[in-house]
């Protein structure tokens, strides 16, 4: 089973009012409509003037983007799984990059394709983020953890193929109310993620502390907030004072991971425009975690278009009065891998699968697929050998196109989790 990134959107924006009251209710909406209509749908909610615009800019950019895969036919929503068996591991274009916007891609120890991957596809990415290292609590005192996850054979053969920037995730695992609250702690986890850097010439790091910060309450006190606020200000400005190990002429880069918010309206809790504001200067790009929105307890999409859409107009407002500079950098949270949930019964049940586990239950089940236009996903049902029922929503070249495109509109980038999960022919839209 994959692992995912531990994510509070699977709480968020009250489902039952945006139409996801059901499993059911999923599964019963209609499939016959065609790309045209779902377009339409997707972005009535974008004000017209911005859809001229876009039009206007990148008509002639979208039609080049998508040539290559749309002339085989299998961009669409009526979809059949003897397709994805068979064009799946064709990916027809690994050298030309057509997504203008910064494209993050992680990637896992625990998912080792990703590593061929990144090498394979180097030229789709702007950086990819090995999840590498923990920065923890040890006695009174910090450490970082992971070096022996690194591999420096790996980082030259990317770099003599492309050049993607090396950034290694960083989960902030050490107790926040000591690290934050002593002076001396704050500035030894910056010189040790600095110091780190510079001897395994990082191009910069990704961090990602908000949501274990979330967990220990800390965002919920506003002194201890905005502490920690400071303390992110304080990393990316140290590695930007840190020259490039490959560009001296250049600093290193700092890319931070922002949870959605939970609800309609933002919380003490939640990462805010404001706060986008406060570190825009020191951070280079926000990885927005917009998946795993539904979980075991409660089955449905990984990532419903609406919900994106609210997502990012709680942190960047209405897209008529959007600051370009700013918006280039949030990176819209893409996922590669999928849900088999449970649905029958009342424990409920089910998890993450990757390509690998998806493409088995394909090849056992043949399912019919269904295109959900609420959410714009797939998913199909099945019932396994103890005659239980399942629901699995996986990303298809449709519901990453779609995406991909919302992506555009906004103006942002985009951050895979993470690219060993997935199959190969998505790496054809990047």
């Amino acid at each position: 089973m994959a692992r995912r990134r531990r994510s509070s959107a699977a709480e968020s924006l009250k489902r039952r009012n945006d139409g996801y009251e059901s499993l059911c209710q999923v599964v019963q909406q209609d499939s016959d409509r065609r790309l045209i209509t779902i377009f339409v749908i997707f972005f009535i909610v974008i004000p017209a003037v911005s859809i001229a615009v876009y039009k206007v800019k990148f008509a002639d950019r979208v039609i080049q983007t998508e040539s290559s895969i749309r002339q085989k036919g299998i961009v669409k929503t009526d979809i059949n799984f003897q397709e994805i068996l068979t064009e799946h591991s064709k990916a027809s274009d690994n050298s030309t990059r057509h997504y203008d916007y910064p494209v993050l891609a992680y990637i896992t120890p625990w998912n080792s394709k990703g590593y061929d991957m990144a090498k394979i596809f180097n030229s789709k990415f702007t950086h990819l983020s090995p999840v590498w290292y923990d920065l923890k609590s040890q006695g009174s005192g910090l450490v970082l953890e992971g070096r022996h996850n690194a591999d420096k054979g790996w980082i030259q053969e990317l770099r003599s193929r492309g050049n993607a920037l090396i950034l290694p995730r960083v989960v902030l695992e050490a107790i926040p109310g000591e690290m934050l609250n002593k002076k001396k702690l704050r500035e030894k986890a910056i010189s040790l993620i600095v110091t780190e850097c510079k001897e395994m010439e990082y191009d910069g790091i990704v961090l990602e502390s908000w949501s274990r910060w979330a967990a220990y309450g800390v965002l919920h006190d506003p002194d201890l907030r905005k502490m920690a606020l400071k303390f992110v200000k304080q990393l990316g400005d140290a590695l930007h004072s840190t020259s490039s190990p490959r560009n001296n002429q250049q600093h290193m880069q700092f890319m931070y991971v922002v949870g959605p918010p939970r609800s309609e309206k933002l919380q003490m809790y939640d990462f805010g425009p404001e706060d986008l504001q406060f570190l825009k200067d020191s951070v280079d790009g926000f990885s927005l975690m917009t998946y795993d929105f539904s979980n075991p307890q409660n089955p449905g999409p990984n990532a419903p278009v609406k919900w994106i859409d609210l997502t990012l107009k709680l942190l960047l407002g209405s897209s008529n009065n959007i600051d370009s500079n700013i918006a280039r950098k949030v990176l819209l949270g893409i996922n590669f891998y999928g849900n088999d949930f449970v649905i029958s019964g009342d424990s409920g049940g089910g998890g993450a699968i990757t390509g690998r586990d998806y493409l088995a239950l394909l090849q056992k089940h043949k399912p019919t697929f269904r295109w959900d236009k609420e959410s714009g996903e797939h998913l199909f049902m099945y019932r396994d050998d103890k005659n239980i029922k399942h629901a699995v929503f996986y990303p298809t070249l449709m519901s990453i196109l779609l995406r991909l495109e919302n992506a555009r509109l906004w103006g942002i980038g985009i951050s895979i989790w993470e690219i060993g999960q997935g199959l190969d022919y998505f790496f054809d839209l990047l």
